[in-house]
């Protein structure tokens, strides 16, 4: 007799999100780098005489490597050089400002700061991570006394950034043999496209295919990103970065093809996905496409697919294309500035400043009541407040919960460690040892906290300050204290703001593309733009959706119904991408595509009201046809 099977256990969405890590495969050439930064540094600073500027840049090259993430070379420039310039700045105002100011005004100054980089993080992730060592930073500075000067501080923590954003830049990623290897990371972003749409043909007919059209503009997000990195030049200048903006711009129509395809949900021949495959092998392999397999065209969305194999093999074979368009729109000043006043940066920056003035109040008030001890350091209680308001990584829940989890680990084997470990030598081995993890722990805030926790503890150790593991427990569990307090408060405004405004934005964007469509303009080149802008600012919304999700319900409750006129958006935008290759192809809309345009517009204002999110209007006589 079969036993009844056993009920199933459903999380809350806080506590599911907690215990969820990212996988993957390791990240080689990220671990290679970090255990020769943090740790190669420190060894050197001490051999030279110059401690203390050590610690200062192995924490800066700590902070670097948890910001190096998979992508070009290009882009770490970017995404490493401008948070490190960030932390640089805020090392020389907070070492300055703890010097010559007493506990209040240096409260007020770190608040003011809380409050800049609060609004600015609300502009995207690498302005967002600029924010965090901008505090970080000048929490270190003001809270960690060395007898160097501010800036002497500033240019050692450049310092320390600069080194593992050279090794970034030199060093080839293992295993990328074909062509030029300074863009390795362009070619698999690029060829990691061709795959997506492969995979969307497969899925075409099923019900894995709005989850592989997300993941298709999750790899065209990517591939962008890589290519459209800081140059000292306007256009590519060689022929290897030339032939890649040719690759990417080739695969936007196959892009569009495959969703249309996947929107009309007809099962597509099996050979479909073969040609989008052997180009992500000739990308790759830096060779060309060879033959392709033979045209279907019974079907407006196949042969634009078609079309726009060929049109990609020629401009394989060529090795550029008619343009070097990345088909993105610059942001304006106007856009910033909306970004960092608008509600999202506004509750952003209260919550931040709100969060790190009253932890560097309080930590400054343990300080001169000597709850520390006899050393001056004071730093963690006001760094750790910051990493637990970025609402960037991860619900409040679930980042209290793994801060909290993740140093009690790290506090209880650094004790371990220094206790067996002999100093200074045991102690640098250990922090080249946890540079090394950092790549692999960022899949888990615990697990990265744990390491984090680790690395920290061994510098300021080495730095002369004595072992704290107990003290730094009972900081972090005040720091939670602290954020789960001021992320309960209530704000000026709405809550959800942020949720809201990234909604607003992408039924902007959607609309503007949609308009576009209906024009029955003739500029592919704009049409694309617009909808590349369209779909980013939907991932952008469904990351936050997603994350506002997962808050404990009484922060949850105030962004309810933003995933369903997120999913209403969703299929807007795909619909007028069928749409645009059916007026390419025929010149007319079938009524099936006029009436789900109006049945999805009419829903989407209804939707919209509700939640609170405001939807442009299209004027009726658009949907005609």
């Amino acid at each position: 007799m079969s036993r009844p099977a056993a009920p199933s256990v459903t999380l809350p969405p806080w506590l599911a999100h907690t215990l969820r890590a990212q996988r993957g495969p390791v990240p080689w050439n990220a671990v290679v780098r970090g255990a020769l930064s943090a740790g190669p540094l420190l060894l050197a600073a001490v051999l030279a005489g110059h401690t203390t500027l050590g610690v200062v840049a192995a924490i800066a090259a700590m902070l670097a490597g948890i910001n190096d993430r998979p992508g070009s070379r290009r882009v770490s420039v970017k995404r490493l050089g401008v948070p490190a310039l960030a932390g640089a700045v805020g090392m020389f105002v907070g070492t300055y400002a703890g010097e010559q100011v007493g506990a209040v005004p240096l409260t007020l100054v770190l608040t003011g700061l809380g409050l800049f980089a609060g609004g600015i993080s609300a502009v995207g992730p690498v302005a967002s991570a600029s924010g965090t060592q901008l505090l970080v930073a000048a929490a270190v500075g003001a809270g960690m006394p060395l007898p160097e000067s501010g800036w002497l501080r500033a240019l050692a923590y450049l310092a320390g950034a600069a080194w593992l954003l050279a090794l970034r830049l030199v060093l080839p990623t293992p295993g990328s043999l074909a062509g030029d290897f300074r863009f390795d990371g362009e070619r698999d972003a690029v060829a990691g496209v061709y795959d997506a749409v492969a995979e969307l043909l497969d899925a075409v007919g099923t019900d894995r295919a709005t989850a592989r059209r997300a993941a298709l503009t999750a790899a065209l997000d990517h591939a962008q990103d890589a290519l459209a990195g800081p140059r000292l030049r306007r256009y590519a200048s060689s022929s290897a970065e030339r032939r890649l903006h040719a690759q990417y711009a080739a695969a936007l129509p196959l892009a569009e093809a495959a969703t249309a395809l996947a929107w009309a949900g007809e099962p597509v021949p099996v050979r479909a996905s073969e040609g989008p495959r052997r180009l992500a092998a000739a990308v790759r392999g830096s060779t060309h496409t060879g033959p392709l397999p033979a045209p279907s065209r019974s079907a407006p969305a196949l042969r634009a697919l078609d079309d726009a194999l060929l049109r990609a093999a020629e401009a394989f074979d060529r090795g550029r294309g008619d343009s070097d368009d990345l088909h993105t729109r610059r942001r304006t000043g106007k856009d910033l500035v909306r970004a960092v006043f608008g509600v999202g940066g506004r509750e952003y920056g209260l919550r931040v400043a709100l969060c790190f003035g009253a932890s560097a109040a309080i930590a400054q008030a343990l300080h001169h009541a000597q709850w520390y001890g006899q050393h001056e350091h004071w730093y963690w209680l006001p760094a750790t407040a910051v990493f637990l308001v970025k609402p960037d990584l991860g619900p409040l829940a679930s980042r209290v919960l793994c801060r909290a989890a993740g140093t009690v680990l790290g506090a209880l084997l650094f004790a371990g460690f220094a206790a067996v470990l002999p100093r200074p030598e045991g102690l640098i081995a250990l922090v080249a040892v946890s540079g090394a993890l950092i790549p692999v722990a960022t899949r888990h805030f615990a697990a990265q906290t744990a390491v984090v926790t680790v690395l920290v503890l061994a510098l300021v150790m080495v730095g002369g300050e004595p072992q704290a593991s107990a003290g730094r427990i009972g900081e972090t569990l005040l720091a939670c204290a602290i954020v789960l307090v001021v992320g309960h408060l209530p704000m000026p405004g709405q809550r959800g703001g942020g949720v809201r405004a990234r909604l607003t934005a992408a039924g902007r964007a959607a609309h503007a593309y949609l308009a576009h469509v209906l024009s029955e303009s003739d500029d592919r080149a704009a049409r694309w733009t617009l909808r590349r802008e369209a779909y980013r600012a939907l991932a952008e919304a469904r990351t936050a959706i997603a994350v506002a999700s997962a808050e404990l319900p009484a922060l949850a409750r105030h962004t309810e119904g933003a995933d369903e006129v997120a999913a209403l958006l969703e299929r807007l935008v795909d619909t007028t991408t069928a749409c645009a290759v059916h007026l390419d192809d025929t010149g007319r809309l079938t009524p099936r595509h006029t009436e789900r345009l109006a049945e999805l517009l009419d829903e989407l204002h209804a939707r919209g009201e509700r939640a609170g999110v405001r939807v442009p209007d299209v004027p009726p006589v658009r949907l005609a046809g």
